[in-house]
């Protein structure tokens, strides 16, 4: 019997998804798309652990767990998430006040083993997951893929692909309309969101991609921004016929 109650606070829904498919398979969950809508789960409601996005909009997740702790709305540990990974943001966002950290592209294994910790819970995690920093970049890291199935169904892990094929065609689509615009902020925040499904799906190629493209957005180098897009543009492609002909999902 699940007896912890998580919240999972996250404005991408094909973040929390994969949250839902993880975390459920051992704990009870809620979900909050905001921090303004977390306060108000948090103030009807009884959890034992926070999972809260950094970058939102409406409320972002650093005011929101100020807000929490300001107003002893919960005194239950407050997770971080964010693909702001380096070890720098990670001291930042610990310094503010929250209880630890997860970086995305989240593995597994160690994202249950961080809540099971706070939680003070002994759960049986298999396996390990290899990160990105692999040399030779598979389109599809199947060890991700491995990793995931063993928390859900091959259906349910082949929606969330299909999910993320959807949700990123679109924000390449924007992205590319952000070009003729110049809008270089607005493109960043597309490149994040891109950045962090990727990593999660172990989208290996298109992840490292987008990284160093965000990454050029972000020190205000501008010269290859074209190319940098029609060289992610054509990695996701790949990665969208992998999936489309795959054995896993197409047996």
């Amino acid at each position: 019997m699940k007896s912890k109650n998580v919240l999972i606070v996250d404005d991408n829904a094909l973040n929390r998804r994969v949250f839902e498919h993880i975390i459920g398979q051992v704990y009870n969950f809620d979900i909050a798309q905001n921090g303004k809508i977390a306060l108000e789960k948090l103030k009807n409601g009884n959890f034992d652990l926070v999972l809260m996005d950094i970058q939102m909009p409406v409320m972002d997740g650093i005011t929101a767990m100020k807000k929490i702790r300001n107003e002893n709305l919960t005194d239950s540990p407050i997770i971080a998430i964010s693909a702001y990974a380096e070890q720098n943001d990670k001291d930042y966002f610990l310094s503010t006040g929250f209880s630890d950290f997860i970086a995305k592209p989240i593995k597994p294994k160690l994202f249950l083993e961080t809540i099971s910790q706070h939680l003070k819970e002994e759960i049986k995690i298999d396996g390990e997951i290899s990160g990105v920093e692999r040399e030779n970049l598979d389109t599809l890291d199947e060890k991700v893929l491995k990793q995931l199935q063993k928390y859900n169904s091959i259906e349910n892990i082949h929606a969330v692909y299909t999910d993320f094929i959807e949700e990123t065609e679109s924000l390449l689509h924007e992205t590319e309309q952000l070009l003729k615009t110049k809008d270089y902020e607005s493109i960043g925040e597309k490149l994040h969101i891109i950045k962090g499904n990727s990593g999660t799906l172990g989208a290996q190629k298109v992840y490292n991609c987008c990284k160093e493209f965000e990454k050029n957005i972000k020190n205000g180098i501008f010269d290859n921004t074209l190319k940098d897009y029609l060289i992610l543009r054509e990695l996701f492609d790949s990665f969208k016929t992998y999936i489309n002909q795959s054995e896993h999902f197409n047996p």
